[in-house]
């Protein structure tokens, strides 16, 4: 399953499939009793998808058994033993894609001739994700972190690892003499491969960046670094060799602070905005001026969501979950539309908006 939606793979996932490309969305849970009911909801949405896909005439049958033989592809690689809070399964001819989230997404069978991919980029925005490099003299490990966890990340030549073992000819000349593993001109020449290899990790995801290692690592890349010199760094040893929830406990410190720090400047910036009168509170507010392209700073509660339907006039109405014209994740249709727009998203604690009533934006003009 994936995880980490960057720009390339999103742009993947926006481009047109041959009819039908299906879209099925479903939520998850992490714990019991919760998730018990997860797999027998997920198998009742792709017989759902199955069904609308027997039901179009538009669709050939030899287009209809290559996706549903996509879709139960799809359904082997789901592991909901690891699920997170979010499914969202793509299927297309010749393809399919599963997808893990971090946020809820409402139950949705869609085909069309691209995949929805709304839910994605909002839970993406919401998980406001970060790298962890943990680097040691003989080992240098990547972790994907975002949502209250951290996972090893094997991508860009991550881990690396070498061994400390010197050549025999150094060994010879150091007899009674080993200098320091961190003025070693192979861990320096190590750490440097790694940072290199970091920087081209965060040109195709650009993200937060939190360094842990002993004070030597840490200051040995201060002194070679490009990327890591800049980052955050964790005066902590071992970590390289350590599983994820050592690496967490490590870090979330420093993530807290600065989801605190983060939450305050957004609060601050809407009440200066009120004052200023370029302020859009409410869902149907939002809604109108996202849609003109004004929002330049979205704010929303992290557990904020509302159902609506759109009449074609100026304003939403409030709707039923089983209403057939509802829109169930009209807030995640709002965080796309802002971010396609340029406008910055930040989700904040459930109540940090008072009156603004979960939803709240600073206006570019």
């Amino acid at each position: 399953m994936e995880h980490a939606l960057s720009p390339s793979s999103l742009a993947e996932l926006r481009r047109p499939r041959p009819y039908p490309a299906v879209s099925v969305l479903t939520p998850t849970h992490r714990r019991e009793p919760d998730n018990a009911q997860d797999p027998v909801r997920l198998r009742n949405m792709l017989a759902d998808a199955k069904k609308q896909l027997e039901a179009d005439p538009a669709i050939t049958r030899e287009r209809r058994t290559d996706v549903s033989a996509q879709l139960d592809l799809a359904l082997a690689e789901v592991d909901l033993a690891h699920a997170e809070d979010g499914l969202a399964i793509f299927a297309a001819p010749g393809e399919h894609q599963v997808w893990s989230l971090a946020r809820s997404v409402p139950e949705r069978v869609v085909l069309s001739d691209t995949f929805l991919t709304r839910n994605l980029v909002a839970a993406q925005a919401a998980e406001r994700p970060f790298w962890v490099l943990s680097v040691s003299a003989d080992r240098v490990t990547l972790w994907n972190g975002g949502a209250g966890r951290v996972a090893k990340e094997r991508t860009g030549g991550f881990p690396m690892a070498r061994s400390l073992e010197a050549p025999n000819a150094e060994r010879k000349e150091r007899v009674g003499d080993l200098p320091s593993t961190f003025r070693d001109e192979r861990t320096r020449h190590f750490l440097r491969d790694a940072d290199i290899a970091m920087s081209a990790v965060l040109r195709a995801h650009p993200r937060p960046l939190y360094v842990t290692g002993e004070q030597a690592a840490l200051s040995l890349l201060d002194e070679i670094g490009s990327v890591t010199k800049d980052a955050a760094h964790v005066p902590h040893g071992g970590l390289a060799h350590a599983g994820p929830d050592a690496v967490w406990a490590a870090v979330r410190p420093l993530i807290d602070a600065e989801d605190r720090k983060n939450v305050d400047t957004v609060i601050r910036d809407l009440e200066t905005a009120r004052g200023r009168k370029d302020f859009a509170a409410g869902v149907d507010e939002v809604w109108q001026n996202a849609g003109d392209g004004r929002i330049r700073l979205l704010a929303v509660e992290e557990n904020y969501r509302v159902t609506v339907r759109d009449n074609g006039g100026d304003h939403l109405v409030p709707a039923a979950s089983d209403d057939l014209d509802a829109r169930e994740d009209i807030v995640d249709e709002i965080v796309e539309q802002c971010l396609e727009t340029g406008a910055e998203v930040r989700f904040v604690p459930d109540g940090s908006l008072g009156e603004a009533r979960g939803i709240a934006g600073v206006l570019r003009y």
